[in-house]
């Protein structure tokens, strides 16, 4: 007789896998961090096999959990696109979605691909801008839902979590020493007089290296070590790492994520994207 995969079980294993644990995958699925670990052993047990490697010190998958991993994602995406389009209250259209830049990775990715699984009627569309600049499209209607980086979110907005800012520059690199002090920002960058500030309460004389709108231009200026910058801990780019000595310069303190949505548009589908943001910037 044909054997037939648990969805549920399937539909847990994937998403820890993709979101990199059990606790996170238990608020991704609305279920308790047993009932999670439940359905992947009993998935293990249906198989005969262990799909994660338990003595490592983070979860990882096991050869045959990196196999099915692959066919998991195809199963899930068939079955929601199936329901989806045989649903006679399947939503469809647009959601607009802002994020800004420095927070797009990891998370969002992810977001959008479980997103087209659910709801593939429904396009998401995704602006990655300045909080600042977001916040001004978000008034004129530009926006069904936004995150934002920011001291203060306003009023009707939801606050998700804080971050600490760090000053960043190029691995092992001494720019951070040198004075006058060089800048790396974006003319918008709204971590930029947060900084400054920072450096003239401090008696630290600074210079810009940089100018404009292009997050390239100072990527690469950091990461060649003529400069330095501020970024959020948990999104720093790559060529960039936290600076650390003796003589450490100012702390430039947190920032806050918030989360908008618009009123006019309510449905499962923002419901959904709601949901998902709020799980992996919450914490």
């Amino acid at each position: 007789m044909p054997r037939n995969l648990d969805l549920s079980s399937l539909r847990s294993f994937v998403t820890v896998a993709d979101v990199g644990g059990v606790t996170r995958a238990a608020g991704y699925l609305n279920l308790t961090q047993s009932a999670v670990s439940m359905q992947i052993k009993r998935l293990e047990e249906s198989l005969g096999l262990s799909l994660f490697l338990r003595a490592a010190r983070k979860l990882a998958l096991s050869p045959e959990g990196e196999q099915l991993l692959s066919y998991g994602r195809r199963m899930l995406a068939l079955n929601d696109e199936a329901l989806s389009l045989l649903s006679s209250t399947a939503c469809e259209g647009e959601i607009r979605l802002g994020v800004p830049h420095d927070v797009v990775y990891p998370a969002i990715p992810g977001i959008l691909r479980r997103m087209a699984q659910a709801y593939p009627r429904v396009r998401v569309n995704l602006t990655s801008s300045f909080t600042l600049l977001m916040k001004q499209d978000f008034a004129r209607g530009g926006f069904d839902v936004m995150l934002t980086t920011e001291e203060a979110p306003d009023p009707g907005a939801e606050v998700l979590s804080s971050r600490g800012l760090v000053w960043v520059g190029a691995p092992d690199g001494n720019a951070w020493q040198r004075r006058p002090l060089r800048l790396g920002f974006k003319d918008t960058c709204i971590f930029r007089s947060r900084a400054q500030s920072a450096l003239e309460t401090a008696g630290i004389p600074w210079e810009l290296a940089t100018g404009g709108e292009s997050e390239q231009a100072v990527e690469a200026t950091v990461a060649a070590d003529l400069a330095v910058s501020v970024r959020m801990l948990g999104s720093i780019p790559e060529g960039m790492a936290p600076i650390a000595g003796d003589n450490q310069l100012p702390p430039v303190g947190e920032m806050k994520l918030g989360l908008y949505r618009a009123n006019r548009r309510s449905d499962e589908a923002v419901d959904m994207l709601v949901s998902e943001l709020r799980c992996a910037y919450g914490c």
